[in-house]
């Protein structure tokens, strides 16, 4: 696919990687490796304060089984504001990534806690239970927007899309960025997925590789466009539905029971397909 790319599609993906450098991502962003404490502080000072709406603070994470029975190794978060994207290196600064605080004593934790800070995730589930499992991190303030997608349907809500699916159809992405996003993600997974021949120990290597970077960055960098497309589309009613159930989800996250993986997690929240089949939309 690569070699079918457009050149100006490709040139933004090039960059140099080191360690607490800002990387250019693009003619107009830049990403952050944040590997210190120092550096979680000084990130703790840049995203305090920060508007409400829209959303500031874009999350995802990655490791090994990503729970509490698993890893975690990086904590991506995009900071609309001022454009820029940090991936925290959770397996190098274990506890100090949330216990760290800023100039005001705020640390992540708190950021990651307060209801009164809007914070984005994409199906927050298995997130959750792994910040919870690990760090007893209690989310708070969450818009899922998995659920986003599901509460803006005029068709059947029975079972939940995943992000691919979700760039495919939704956000009015070009057809450059689109064939960039795949072609990243292609990279990423040769690299860990273990049914590609790769292998989770890839989220240890440091510095991280080239193609592990970007994997980690442009999900979490693409988040805000699906954000600002399904919250057009959201009415009042399925936004508070919205919210709901993106608590529930954090609850049920971590209840001892919960289990991050089977069919069930392609399922809607409970109610919801019943809705849309009375046309109740």
């Amino acid at each position: 696919m690569a070699e079918d790319m457009p050149q100006n599609a490709i040139k933004k993906m090039e960059l140099i990687i080191s360690t607490n450098e800002a990387l250019s991502l693009s003619d107009s962003s830049a990403l952050h490796l944040i590997d210190t404490a120092g550096a979680i502080s000084e990130l703790i000072n840049n995203i305090e304060d920060l508007p409400k709406e829209p959303p500031s603070l874009y999350f995802d994470l990655e490791g090994d089984n990503l729970s509490r029975h698993g890893t975690i190794a990086i904590l991506q978060l995009y900071v609309m504001p001022i454009n820029a994207t940090y991936l925290i290196d959770v397996h190098t600064l274990g506890d100090k990534c949330f216990s760290t605080s800023g100039e005001n004593g705020r640390t992540l934790k708190d950021i990651l806690e307060f209801s009164s800070i809007p914070k984005v995730f994409f199906d927050v589930r298995n997130d959750s239970d792994a910040l919870h499992g690990h760090f007893k991190i209690k989310l708070a303030g969450i818009q899922d927007l998995q659920l986003m997608e599901l509460a803006t349907r005029s068709f059947s809500r029975r079972c939940v899309n995943g992000l691919s699916k979700c760039i495919e159809r939704d956000g009015s992405f070009t057809i450059d960025e689109k064939l960039v996003w795949m072609e990243t993600k292609k990279k990423g997974l040769l690299l860990f997925a273990p049914e590609e021949g790769g292998s989770y120990d890839i989220f240890k290597q440091r510095p991280l590789p080239k193609d592990i970077v970007l994997y980690c960055a442009q999900d979490v960098q693409i988040l805000p466009r699906l954000w600002s497309y399904y919250n057009r589309k959201l009415s009042k009613k399925w936004r508070t539905k919205m919210l709901d159930a993106s608590k529930d989800r954090v609850a049920l996250s971590q209840s001892p029971s919960y289990n991050g993986k089977g069919p069930h997690m392609a399922l809607s929240p409970a109610g919801w397909y019943v809705q849309c089949r009375r046309g109740r939309v």
